[in-house]
Formats: structure tokens, sequence, C-alpha cells
């Protein structure tokens, strides 16, 4: 006679093997070597993105011919952005143990790469639409994008020191409080964009940077939340 496990039991089979895989995991984090690898990637990033961050900051006082600069930088940043992330998914697939769980360092790296995006498709948007006039809230909006890049720049790094985990801390919630922010002014903005411009294709034109522009803070907070598990798990 042979015992059939109930589905009850075999998901309780399941879940002992999931628990003594994760706990091997950790042994095995804390007592082989630590490598440096994924840390300086997901550093050069960051790098990155900070720098595109900045570079956007220019665009509503840059002249066209600054403007088309400005896209060329960014697009440039935005490649070398994507070199990392296939450097980083390649390292995965080669790298018996990491620093952390390879399933969140995957997703970190997808989140910081969609980043960049957002900033290089923001930036394109409004020169290939010819944007000459910025609401005061498109702006902000910019602003706030480079507030919060400058805290996951803080960030990044704190990975190296989860035992010490204040600042990693702050970082989250000033990303989270950034991203709360980037809502009321992208709302408020959009408003006073149907309500006082008359040209259907300005409002068009504009809707779309505004909302690229938000979700681009909207992926600082999803790093954030990758931030947050990470510091959960090792706390």
């Amino acid at each position: 006679m042979y015992f059939v496990a109930s589905d009850p039991s075999r998901q309780l089979i399941s879940s002992i093997k999931f628990g003594y895989t994760m706990r091997l995991d950790r042994i095995l984090q804390y007592l082989l070597p630590k490598d440096d690898k994924f840390y300086l990637l997901l550093e050069e990033s960051i790098s990155y993105i900070d720098q595109a961050a900045d570079e956007i900051l220019k665009i509503s006082s840059a002249s066209s011919e600054e403007r088309a600069n400005l896209v060329i930088r960014i697009q440039d940043l935005e490649h070398k952005g994507d070199d990392v992330t296939h450097k980083i998914f390649s390292e995965l697939d080669s790298t018996f143990v990491t620093p952390f769980d390879r399933e969140d360092i995957h997703l970190l790296a997808s989140e910081l790469d969609d980043i960049l995006d957002y900033i290089d498709g923001s930036i394109r948007r409004i020169t290939l639409y010819k944007i000459d006039h910025f609401p005061v809230e498109l702006i902000n909006l910019i602003e706030k994008l480079n507030m919060s890049v400058k805290e996951l720049k803080r960030g990044i790094p704190q990975l190296r020191k989860l035992e010490n985990s204040e600042v990693l801390r702050e970082v989250i919630r000033k990303v989270n409080d950034y991203e709360n922010d980037a809502d009321t002014i992208f709302a408020s903005g959009i408003a006073e964009l149907f309500d006082k411009e008359t040209n259907p294709i300005e409002i068009i034109k504009l809707k779309e940077v505004f909302v690229a522009l938000e979700t681009a803070t909207d992926k600082c907070e999803d790093v954030a939340n990758v931030l947050e598990t990470i510091l959960i798990k090792h706390s």
C-alpha cells in the first residue's frame, strides 16, 4: 500500500522544503566570501540614472541646440544603463551565491532600468513635440523626480551594510514622500492643463510628458519598495 499525500500535506512539505532552501541560501551568503560585483553594478546603474536626472533638470531653460545635446547625453546614459542591467542578469545566471536573494537583485536591476527608460522617454517627447512652454507643475515634477533619484543614489550603497539600516530606512521614507508629492503635482498639473489650455494638440502633448515623468517617480518608489523588501529579509 502506498501513502498518497493530501493536497494540504503536499503544501506543507513544499513549504518546509522552501523554508529549508531559503535558510541554506542565507547561511551560504554569510559564510562564503563576499563578492562586490553586484554592489558595484547596482551603484553604477544608479549613477547613470542620477546623471540623467540632472540633465533633464536643464530642459526648461535650454535652447533648441542645447535640448538636442541633452537628448543625446541622456540617450547615451540610457544605453550605458541597459548594458549594466544586462551584466547584472548575466552575473545572476553564472553566480552560485549572491549577497541577497537573486530574485530581489533581478527586480531591483529591472526597476532601476525602468527609471532611466522613462527619463529618456520624457525628454524625447519634450523635444519631438517642440514643447516651449513649461507649466510650473511640469518643472516641479522634474525637480521631484530628481530629488527621488538623489535619495536612491544615497540608498543603493547602503545595501553593503544592511545591519546598519537607519540611512536606508530614511531613504525609503523620503522616496515614498516624494512620490506622494509627485502624485499631487501631477493631478494639479493635469487639472490646470485642461482648465487653461485651449489647443487640444498641446493638451495631448503635455499630458504625455506629464504621464512619463510621473511614471518615472512611480518607478523610484518601486525601487524603494524592493530596497525595503531586502531590508526586511535581512533584519
